[in-house]
């Protein structure tokens, strides 16, 4: 037997010149054998890099994680005294803005708090009126050293009041006039039928809500009638249950009830202050 090479391929021949073969090529082998000894360095660098890429997305997003789990435990405290101070049935939506929150909580002065409460109640004649909602806007907040008070720096809010609880407290069917600015109240005579008139509602000293120039709008009112609604819309309706330091701005008149807007600066809350007229 004799072996030809063409090239990289070689052929075995019997002594008769018949090939019976595909010979071995071992330079071939050897080149893929040092190839594989190769490709495990470049797998193990790629390997390595995705860790360290890993742990630089760890790290980068470990401050973040940090400053969550500040802010959410100052919205708990937060929503935890509001909820104590203004009898809420539930804990209000309570958002520290800004990033970050940690240094903003190390300097003590958080730069935006958003409140959000849902059914303040009424307490008698210190707060005649619930409140369907309190949207609240708290900027340069800041706690006292015993917790007892939070003060903001200057505070917006708007709350609003259902014309159902308007009705419970005047006493009268309330709902939308047919202007803005204005409703409209339903007035049972006392010898029977109704009467329907129209008031404008407005925002006077106190943070209280005035009825005035009323009109009828539907029926007969006979004299005693009008004694009755001069009566009824003499004194304007008190609202209490709002932190220290905000002032009634303004009243507008919506589909549900009425939205009340309050502004204020050096705005005060505190938790135990339910127990106060001046709340």
């Amino acid at each position: 037997m004799r072996r030809i090479q063409h090239g990289h391929d070689d052929y075995a021949y019997d002594e008769h010149g018949h090939g019976y073969g595909h010979g071995y090529d071992h330079e071939r082998e050897n080149a893929y054998a040092g190839a594989d000894e190769e490709s495990g360095e470049p797998r193990r660098r790629r390997r390595t890099l995705a860790l360290l890429a890993a742990g630089l997305v760890t790290l980068a997003l470990l401050p973040v994680v940090v400053d969550r789990a500040v802010a959410a435990r100052i919205e708990s405290r937060t929503a935890k005294a509001f909820q104590q101070g203004m009898d809420t049935p539930l804990p209000p939506e309570v958002q520290v803005r800004g990033f970050p929150v940690v240094t903003q909580a190390a300097s003590g002065t958080l730069r935006r708090v958003d409140i959000t409460a849902h059914d303040i109640p009424a307490q008698g004649t210190t707060r005649p009126l619930p409140v369907s909602e309190l949207s609240l806007r708290l900027d340069g907040l800041t706690k006292s050293d015993d917790d007892s008070e939070a003060r903001a720096r200057s505070a917006r809010a708007t709350a609003s009041l259902s014309y159902p609880d308007v009705s419970d407290t005047l006493g009268l069917e309330i709902s939308q006039g047919s202007r803005p600015g204005r409703v409209s109240a339903v007035v049972v005579l006392p010898l029977g039928g109704e009467v329907t008139v129209e008031t404008s509602v407005s925002a006077v000293s106190g943070n209280r809500i005035a009825f005035k120039d009323f009109e009828v709008t539907g029926g007969s009112l006979p004299a005693a009638g009008s004694m009755i609604l001069d009566r009824v819309f003499e004194r304007p309706i008190p609202l209490r249950n709002i932190p220290d330091g905000l002032h009634l701005r303004s009243v507008t008149t919506t589909t549900d009830g009425l939205d009340a807007d309050f502004t204020g600066r050096s705005v005060t809350f505190r938790p135990q202050d339910t127990a106060r007229e001046d709340t």
